[in-house]
């Protein structure tokens, strides 16, 4: 009896004393439930992307030269694609620019690299990985004020009074410096505006909402960034790019089944549509079919197609930032357009485009105490769960099926340092862009070593 009276003890005594560890802990992992999805969460800071188990210890890392651009990609073979910001005089400036994709294999050797960058144009947020082997680069080229005049803008910025272009780039690797540009589209080619008569595309922009109303400002003041799309995602089955604009609050659907030469008109392609959008959702007071309470985004980010094989598969997942709205909070939509037929989307003339609300919202139980005005993302997993990165605090929240955290984590990796356990994170920018966890049956990591290292944090101090 006093046996057994000593094992209970022993069992209280251990779980109070790992509850105690978990509440002084303020960064690395401070949930880690059984049920977590088994698997590796890759994330990027400065120039090291990291990739972590759920007790937050490094399986892998990679060092660039270079601080990251943004985004980065674990392969099927191991390789690690990632964006990387380029800096020094000459080169084109705005928020979350890169203007360089860099390719890694697992041993963090660089095995190939290219520059998209100039005084004028430069890659920035994000880019993807194609079904073999190409790279899908998101890009700003500077239009200068006459062409955009020209274009029926109708308010240009001082005091370089310039209109910015997003661009999609298919590039083809060649050699380990270059590559060849197999596709474009560009916005610029498939604007509206009702302003002036004697410019370009003049039409009635609720009549054409696949088209982008030049003119329409969203969050902005006017400037020249105007649209800052802040990712690219790409269906394999459909043959269609996802784009999320931040400035505008929308989301975009293109076809990339289109030559370079229809891209940059309203026909051909798949769907016949050229680069013209397929599908758009979010904000309809942007194309004059509702008004502002209709908006549904506020400075989204990440928009992609839920995988196969996963709960909500096809459907679309978006991080909602909430910016620029009372009160501000975030939310992670799961939606579903309509459609005749697979990537085929049904649009109803003189209305929004459908759904008129999410299938699915998850947000926390007081909404304020989720909240991250930029960067962010949401991941479907296996068995309903979902992976959260709150992107301004750097902080990564698995939710299970019934929406209770199972795993959370604080990136230690501050703006000026590595933090310590213990240490505050808010002292110093955690901030992280997006995060993606791969299950542990994932491709890349056959015949790799697994061995866990050390955490990311250093020891209490």
């Amino acid at each position: 009896m006093k046996r057994i009276c000593s094992i209970v003890v022993l069992l209280i005594l251990s779980s109070l004393f790992t509850l105690h560890i978990s509440g002084q802990n303020t960064v690395g992992v401070l949930l880690n439930k059984e049920n977590a999805v088994d698997g590796y969460t890759l994330f990027a800071v400065h120039n090291r992307t990291y990739l972590i188990n759920n007790e937050g210890e490094i399986v892998n890392q990679w060092k660039s030269n270079y601080s990251v651009g943004q985004s980065v990609y674990l392969l099927e073979n191991g390789n690690l694609l990632r964006s990387a910001e380029i800096e020094g005089p000459g080169r084109f400036t705005m928020p979350s620019v890169g203007g360089r994709v860099e390719l890694f294999d697992w041993d963090s050797k660089l095995i190939w690299e290219y520059n998209y960058s100039t005084s004028t144009a430069t890659q920035h947020h994000d880019i993807y990985p194609m079904p073999g082997g190409n790279v899908l680069i998101l890009a700003i080229e500077v239009i200068n004020g006459a062409e955009a005049i020209q274009m029926g803008r109708k308010r240009l910025t001082p005091p370089f009074k310039q209109l910015y272009n997003e661009q999609i780039l298919e590039l083809r690797p060649k050699s380990s410096n270059d590559a060849d540009v197999v596709w474009e589209w560009n916005v610029k080619d498939h604007v509206i505006q009702d302003f002036n008569r004697a410019k370009d595309n003049y039409g009635i922009i609720s009549e054409n909402p696949q088209r982008l109303d030049v003119n329409y400002l969203g969050s902005t003041s006017g400037g020249a960034n105007w649209i800052h799309i802040n990712s690219v995602q790409y269906n394999a089955e459909l043959d269609q790019i996802a784009l999320t604009s931040k400035h505008l609050s929308e989301i975009y659907i293109i076809d990339h089944s289109t030559t370079t030469a229809e891209a940059a008109t309203s026909s051909g392609g798949n769907y016949n549509k050229g680069g013209d959008f397929l599908y758009r959702w979010g904000n309809p007071f942007a194309y004059k079919q509702g008004t502002v309470k209709d908006q549904k985004l506020f400075g989204p980010h990440y928009t992609h197609w839920i995988g196969k094989g996963l709960k909500d598969a096809g459907k679309i997942i978006v991080f909602n930032n909430g910016e620029h709205r009372v009160p501000k909070y975030s939310e992670v939509f799961i939606i579903t357009p309509p459609a005749s037929a697979p990537g085929k989307y049904i649009y109803k003339a003189n209305t929004a485009f459908a759904p008129a609300s999410p299938d699915y919202i998850y947000t926390a139980p007081v909404n304020t105490n989720f909240y991250s005005p930029f960067k962010s993302s949401a991941q479907r997993l296996p068995g309903g769960h979902m992976l959260v990165c709150e992107g301004e605090k750097g902080r990564f929240f698995e939710l299970d099926e019934n929406e209770k955290i199972v795993w959370e984590y604080i990136s230690p990796v501050g703006a000026s340092k590595i933090l310590s356990q213990g240490e505050d994170p808010a002292t110093d920018k955690t901030i992280v862009f997006r995060v993606i966890k791969y299950t542990a049956d994932y491709k890349a990591f056959e015949g790799k070593d697994l061995t866990p290292g050390l955490a990311i944090e250093k020891p209490p101090q």
